[in-house]
């Protein structure tokens, strides 16, 4: 299996959507049919301003010319497989950098750096996909779901390489770093009540919601993600709440209660996102609710 760095920030120039396609030029067409088949690692730039460094791994599922725009190409990511990291992974440590495959015989980075595609040896990946995963205790499940993950947990260990990819295609992990995600990013905060509920294990209750479903091809993403709280979760998957492209909240016509639901919203009437607009729900996600799942 071959693995990849694809170079993504978030100011690109190129029509880039991570967890879905990635445009290049064409002197990186070789190297980006390498990789399909194959996972690859997106890495922003350092010169980027709070840059996430290696922020998110997904599979390249095939390489396509553009449609839309002659003489460029995408390479198209395998829908389920994009996954943001629990923790992005820094280009470089006091330890030195972590791609080492980027230091040249004296030990020092060379040109390959710059590369906006460039080949990822498979120690490399695997030494940045397991710092990317983060630690499996500090994301558990809520208690009233330990029950269901406890059976599966020695299905999913963490000990050797080839299981480690193997754990990419796992529903249970990729939930797991998907609420850490969205609960950190959201302050554990419920997005549309405002309430930051903590239970006696010191647990969040809010949980950590796809706004395009994983069944209907969505993406492990935060920006696909919100926080909301058990009930809140319910209704917004059953299409009884959606939110407009402002954040404000809707409420379907066909709630029964309608001063029950909109007392639950909190005062300022839209959703509580993050500051940062790359944390925040994306607006053609957003539109794929209400078009498939808000009842109006």
């Amino acid at each position: 299996m071959s693995f990849g760095v694809f170079i993504h920030r978030s100011d690109s120039i190129y029509d880039d959507s991570p967890s879905e396609r990635y445009q290049f030029p064409p002197m990186y067409l070789s190297r980006v049919e390498a990789c399909v088949g194959g996972w690859i690692v997106y890495l922003e730039p350092t010169k980027v301003p709070a840059t996430r460094g290696y922020f998110a791994v997904a599979k390249v599922q095939e390489v396509i010319a553009d449609p839309a725009v002659p003489g460029m190409y995408l390479a198209i990511i395998e829908p389920g497989s994009y996954l943001d990291f629990a923790d992005p992974v820094p280009f470089s440590s006091p330890d030195g950098v972590i791609e080492r495959g980027l230091l040249n015989e004296a030990g020092r980075i060379s040109g390959r750096a710059q590369a906006a595609v460039r080949p990822l040896a498979p120690a490399d990946f695997h030494r940045i996909l397991a710092a990317g995963l983060g630690d499996e205790d500090a994301f558990l499940p809520r208690v009233g779901e330990a029950a269901r993950y406890e059976i599966d947990e020695e299905q999913v260990p963490f000990e050797h390489e080839r299981e480690r990819v193997i754990q990419l295609t796992s529903r249970i992990v990729r939930d797991r770093v998907f609420r850490r995600v969205v609960l950190r990013a959201y302050g554990e905060r419920c997005a549309v009540t405002g309430l930051k509920l903590i239970n006696g294990r010191g647990r969040a209750e809010v949980e950590a919601a796809h706004i395009r479903p994983v069944e209907a091809n969505g993406p492990d993403s935060l920006r696909n993600g919100i926080a909301l709280s058990g009930t809140v979760h319910w209704m917004f998957d059953r299409g009884l709440i959606s939110l407009a492209d402002d954040f404000g909240i809707l409420v379907s016509r066909q709630v029964n209660d309608q001063d029950s639901v909109r007392a639950m919203i909190n005062r300022s009437g839209r959703a509580l996102v993050p500051h940062r607009g790359l944390q925040r729900p994306h607006p053609r996600f957003l539109a794929w609710h209400r078009e498939h799942c808000f009842k109006a």
